[in-house]
C-alpha cells in the first residue's frame, strides 16, 4: 500500500467532452477526482453519463447548472461553497457567468472510464 499525493497542474490535462478544462487529480478503485474550469461567458455542451455519477463542489466563480433526470428538471445557481450531485443518467449542462472563471472539483464514481462515457443531449443553453 502506498499513499498518492498530487499538486494541481498549472495547465489543463485534457478537455472534457462537455468542453470544460480538466486537471486530473487522483484515483482509487471506487472513484476519481478532477478539477474543472470553464472560462467566463462559456457554456458547456449538455451531456449525460452512461455509467458514472458525480459529486461537484464549486471552488470559485459564478454560474448555473442545469440537471434533468426523468421528469425532474432544475437549474441551480453556482458559487463558491455549493455542492451538488449528478446521479447516473442525469442530463446536465453548466455555464460560467463571470466575473471570474467557474472552478470546481468533482468526484466520479466509479472512476472515469473514458470519452465514450459521455453522450451528447439537448440542453437549455
Amino acid at each position: 500500500m502506498t499513499f498518492d499525493t498530487k499538486l494541481l497542474s498549472t495547465e489543463p490535462d485534457v478537455t472534457a467532452p462537455d468542453g470544460s478544462d480538466v486537471r486530473i487529480l487522483l484515483s482509487r478503485p471506487g472513484g476519481s477526482m478532477a478539477h474543472f474550469e470553464l472560462a467566463v461567458g462559456e457554456t458547456s455542451r449538455a451531456i449525460v453519463h452512461r455509467t458514472v455519477e458525480e459529486i461537484w463542489y464549486v471552488l470559485g466563480g459564478r454560474g448555473e447548472m442545469w440537471r434533468r433526470l426523468g421528469e425532474h428538471e432544475e437549474v441551480t445557481p453556482l458559487a463558491a461553497g455549493v455542492c451538488l450531485t449528478i446521479p447516473v443518467g442525469t442530463a446536465f449542462q453548466f455555464r460560467s457567468l463571470g466575473p471570474e472563471r467557474l472552478t470546481a472539483v468533482a468526484v466520479t464514481m466509479p472512476p472515469w472510464p473514458g470519452e465514450d462515457e459521455a453522450v451528447f443531449v439537448d440542453g437549455p443553453w
